[in-house]
């Protein structure tokens, strides 16, 4: 059997069907409800560009959601993860149908409403995930074409963090305290270097960079190869930064709960350093 039964039509672009392989399934895709009746048969090659909820929960969850959004919202964001989709080479994970859909709703209706939540992660988020950046941006920009309603630039950055989310099959909370923890530690640097950072500059974005690789390969578990004779040397003659590179990890380790490779000090004792001087150097 190589085509979808038709359960229900929820709606012109939702149906609920029997799939070969999968069972009941909702699937998402252009006009796919449109007069479609219970016992339809449809095969699947006749079928582009359209996307199966395979899991019981997220199935249940976006059954619930659907009633109370908009039917031009459903095409727009499945237009959206359609042209995610065919940007990455990674598979998504499939609750961003609920994710998106929850989320641009609820920031639609706020908009309507004249409540303004501002995005305490923009810059980071646009320096760290410049592609999802993009994505969020595109998704932003078909609504307004579509709707005529200008979310603005923060629902890029809280948009980009919930593609990021799905390409990685993070938990959208773990990804913002993610980027929380990124501000935080860029914070502490400034403080000590007592240096305000300019959020356009190159070095603003090499730190965001750095601690942002950092942070994933800690995720990761990935085994950073310690530079014995390198950190003696770092100590020794950057000892004001290594105390500082030290501090951030630690930091980092306490925030992730996971522990961090010694020879992150040394790499990120080098960052610092070039930072510091070129501090120094503005002074002149």
């Amino acid at each position: 059997m190589s085509s979808l039964h038709v359960n229900k039509a929820l709606n012109n672009n939702v149906i609920i069907a029997q799939h070969p392989e999968h069972g009941e399934v909702v699937v998402i895709g252009k006009g796919i409800g449109f007069n479609r009746k219970t016992n339809d048969i449809i095969p699947l090659m006749a079928v582009e560009k359209m996307f199966i909820l395979k899991n019981q929960q997220e199935q249940e969850q976006y059954k619930q959601l659907l009633p109370q959004v908009d039917e031009a919202l459903i095409e727009i964001i499945n237009e959206v993860i359609t042209y995610i989709a065919e940007r990455t080479d990674v598979p998504l994970n499939e609750h961003i149908h609920i994710a998106l859909t929850d989320h641009i709703s609820f920031a639609l209706k706020r908009k309507e409403q004249g409540i303004v939540i501002q995005n305490p992660f923009l810059y980071e988020t646009r320096e760290i995930y410049p592609e999802e950046y993009r994505m969020g941006d595109y998704a932003v920009r078909l609504i307004k074409e579509k709707l005529g309603v200008d979310l603005g630039m923060d629902e890029i950055g809280f948009i980009a963090l919930h593609i990021y989310s799905a390409m990685t099959n993070q938990n959208i909370s773990q990804v913002r305290e993610h980027s929380q923890l990124i501000t935080d530690l860029v914070g502490i640097v400034s403080d000590h270097l007592d240096y305000s950072f300019e959020t356009e500059s190159l070095d603003y974005s090499r730190l965001l960079t750095h601690l942002r690789f950092a942070l994933e390969r800690v995720r990761r578990g990935d085994k950073v190869e310690e530079l014995h004779k390198l950190d003696s040397l770092l100590k020794l003659e950057y000892p004001e930064m290594y105390s500082l590179a030290w501090k951030l990890t630690k930091v980092m380790e306490r925030r992730l709960n996971l522990p961090v490779y010694p020879a992150e000090v040394g790499y990120l004792t080098i960052h610092l350093q070039r930072l510091n001087q070129r501090k120094e150097e503005e002074k002149k």
